[in-house]
């Protein structure tokens, strides 16, 4: 959605709760921007400057990994003024703003006027010394093929879950079900109230809007949340990998008007990221990617940094690179086939997927996306029984324990745990 700049007092109080700021009329008589999903990728610079604000006191074990969120990190006078000083002095309104209490800066996507040669405009941008980082606003898809039209399931489909059958995770889950494990799902929105998925989803965040009708009819969200944690024994649907672990859902990506295809941007992906940094999940998931980004890319070296484990989906066509496959540490999965995976590239099944699908169904996918969510739910089974488990283990452990199955190599949930546990240590516990 695009927003532009607006009175102080409004500035102020919303960004204190690091929410997007409310659209307002652009400057030259153009109609209210309303929304991430007007912003326009062609044109928008995503631009950082320093925003020196002491956070709130966080408070000392108050979860896993030690971090707490402030709700009081704000837009501090620094931040505004000099975002202002850029803003006339370049011709630029703002779109929307909000500060990353993480990187200790504030982040702004702003429109330039119209007929700027972008590409100069943030060279001259990056050489201004009030500015930390410059860069065109990019955008991201979810990797999942077009759906398929079809029946929508509403029985017990375990024996159909493709994922399920070949990773062995039956087997896996008379050892673990991936209890108390934190998951975060970045991607499209979910259908929280889904029988297999209602009460399961801790928490969730939306950096595109406010429309809970959309998050809730979301599809590519519904069909990772349901590969990672749908919910076993309930006898309806289906069950996920790691049914008992607990997910935290961030929508970064939504559906365009008329399109089947969800697409994310720099700007909802960075406050998605930034919103994670504020919680205890262990396990990322990112089922979508893009171009590299170096706003993008500083939010998830800190993830990684801080122990966390980023699963991220392989792109279509098989090339590393970018967002989020570039970034060291990251678990890159592909989707299983017959031809050899890159050298140190986890291959999953992707293909015919069953999984939930909004309002209360199930049905059918394919695409890298599912693959990725399937290695998550492993590794949350395995993270249950070794909380401190890093991604380069996990990953080593993955790749060794993958087997053949119908000609193609695919991890192995029951494999991998057996391999946990034969080479656990008493710290790992």
């Amino acid at each position: 959605m695009k927003h532009a700049p607006f009175v102080l007092a409004v500035f102020l109080s919303t960004l204190a709760a690091c929410a997007p700021v409310r659209p307002d009329v652009a400057r030259g008589g153009d109609a209210p921007v309303r929304g991430v999903v007007a912003m326009d990728s062609e044109r928008d610079i995503v631009l950082v400057v320093a925003n020196p604000l002491e956070p709130a006191p966080t408070h000392a074990g108050s979860n896993l990994l030690g971090y707490a969120p402030s709700a009081n990190y704000g837009a501090g006078q620094r931040a505004i003024s000099v975002l202002s000083d850029i803003k006339r002095a370049y011709g630029m309104h703002e779109v929307a703003g909000w500060p990353i209490k993480a990187l200790g800066a504030y982040c702004v996507v702003l429109k330039p006027p119209q007929g700027t040669d972008r590409d100069a405009l943030v060279a001259r941008l990056a050489g201004d010394g009030r500015v930390q980082l410059a860069q065109a606003l990019q955008d991201y898809s979810v990797y999942s093929d077009a759906p398929q039209d079809g029946k929508k399931y509403n029985d017990p489909y375990t024996d159909l879950q493709r994922g399920f059958v070949e990773t062995h995770a039956a087997v896996a889950h008379t050892v673990t079900q991936g209890q108390g494990v934190h998951v975060a799902i970045v991607d499209t929105g979910v259908d929280i109230s889904h029988p297999d998925l209602q009460g399961h989803i801790h928490d969730s965040d939306d950096a595109v809007d406010s429309d809970t009708s959309a998050f809730n009819h979301d599809r590519h969200g519904t069909e990772v949340a349901g590969v990672i944690a749908a919910v076993g024994d309930n006898r309806q649907g289906m069950v996920g990998i790691a049914p008992k672990s607990r997910l935290s859902i961030y929508k970064a990506c939504w559906y365009p008007p008329g399109q089947r295809a969800a697409r994310c941007n720099s700007f909802t992906l960075a406050k998605a990221l930034a919103a994670v940094n504020d919680t205890d999940a262990r396990i990322v998931n990112l089922s979508l990617g893009g171009p590299a980004d170096p706003l993008l890319g500083k939010l998830l070296a800190q993830l990684v940094g801080q122990g966390r484990i980023v699963v991220a989906a392989l792109p279509p066509d098989g090339t590393t690179g970018g967002f989020p496959d570039n970034a060291p540490g990251v678990i890159v999965v592909r989707s299983s086939a017959t031809t050899p995976a890159p050298t140190g590239i986890v291959s999953a099944p992707g293909n015919d997927i069953l999984t939930t699908q909004p309002g209360g169904g199930y049905d059918f996918t394919s695409g890298s996306s599912m693959a990725t969510a399937h290695v998550s739910g492993i590794v949350a089974l395995l993270l249950s029984l070794a909380p401190r488990l890093d991604a380069r283990t996990a990953r080593d452990i993955l790749l060794r324990t993958s087997t053949v199955t119908n000609g193609m190599l695919e991890v192995n949930a029951a494999s991998a745990v057996a391999a946990l546990r034969a080479s656990e240590t008493p710290h790992d516990h």
